[in-house]
């Protein structure tokens, strides 16, 4: 057996909760620090026994009652109780109203002015919004009129 297996077992031998096997017995002998150590806490167990808890105060039965009196008027009522409930919704629906508030004023960010006016075709705000809407038609042109050059250019030497 190891030092540290016996380490283990040291505090059980010392109570008396298990045996000493023959293995044990031949380490024990032949290590002088386990040995001793096996004698100290034999000697704390020993001391351990030896001692006697204090006797409580005669007057701790009655201070003890009256303090759990005490502690009995201290807890909350049904109000109190009925706080921490009524507290988590209200906030609750403060964050939806929130978020409600949040999300539809996103859609609503147009003022009513400008969704009812009306724009005439071939104004220049209605060509704006016509080149807007068509912004990926007019890139693909783009890339037609740089193709048209360079076959302009290999048909042309």
């Amino acid at each position: 057996m190891t030092c540290h297996d016996i380490r283990e077992m040291l505090p059980d031998l010392a109570a008396g909760f298990g045996e000493v096997t023959t293995d044990v017995r031949e380490h024990l002998q032949g290590c002088g620090e386990c040995e001793s150590t096996l004698n100290e806490f034999r000697q704390t167990m020993a001391l351990l026994d030896e001692w006697e808890a204090p006797e409580p105060s005669p007057f701790f039965d009655t201070r003890l009652q009256a303090r759990l009196r005490e502690e009995m008027r201290r807890q909350p009522g049904i109000m109190q109780w009925f706080r921490k409930p009524v507290l988590a919704l209200s906030f609750a629906v403060l964050m939806v109203a929130s978020v409600t508030l949040v999300y539809t004023g996103k859609n609503s960010a147009k003022p009513a002015t400008e969704a009812a006016k009306i724009i005439e075709p071939g104004s220049a705000v209605s060509d704006l919004q016509a080149l807007d809407k068509n912004d990926e038609l007019f890139s693909d042109f783009d890339v037609l009129d740089d193709l048209q050059v360079q076959q302009d250019v290999t048909a042309n030497p």
